[in-house]
């Protein structure tokens, strides 16, 4: 009786051992070729990087070159777990779309070091820079005219 429980004990390991390799080699498959230039993500910017509400990614350190040249940028900070985020980005997604407007979005669940580098207390949140700067942000979930505002005021002026 012993002899049994060993032995189903051992194919039990086995078991988890090759759940969690295969589920590893997952991810590291759906992971390659992805926005991020990660080997590995996590599972909820997995299940995103189907959806075109989520393209136009820009990494940390392309932000912050952009920002030291100068150049006018917007940037949607979020994180895919978040649910204002997930509130929020089918409705300013296809609002910048139909404004022209080339928001970029920066994945905070990916890159949580950009939370400081770039001052986010809380997502969504959109920046906009220009001349090295920021000179404006809104941030949480807000209603649809709020979000108009926003771009109108502050950053089709400075693209048209």
């Amino acid at each position: 009786m012993k002899k049994n429980m060993i032995i189903f004990g051992v194919v039990l390991l086995l078991l988890f051992v090759a759940l969690g390799f295969v589920a590893n080699y997952q991810n590291k498959q759906q992971a390659e070729g992805n926005p991020f230039g990660k080997e590995t993500l996590n599972q909820a910017t997995i299940d995103q990087l189907d959806d075109p509400l989520y393209e136009n990614q820009i990494l940390p350190d392309e932000l912050e070159t952009k920002i030291n040249n100068n150049e006018a940028v917007t940037v949607y900070f979020y994180s895919p777990t978040c649910v204002h985020c997930q509130n929020t980005t089918p409705i300013v997604v296809p609002m910048t779309k139909d404004l022209g407007i080339d928001m970029k979005k920066l994945n905070l669940l990916e890159f949580e070091e950009a939370w400081g580098g770039f001052g986010i207390e809380g997502t969504p949140t959109i920046v906009h820079y220009e001349g090295g700067e920021e000179v404006a942000r809104i941030s949480g979930e807000q209603p649809k005219a709020n979000f108009e505002e926003f771009f109108e005021a502050n950053v089709l002026t400075d693209e048209s």
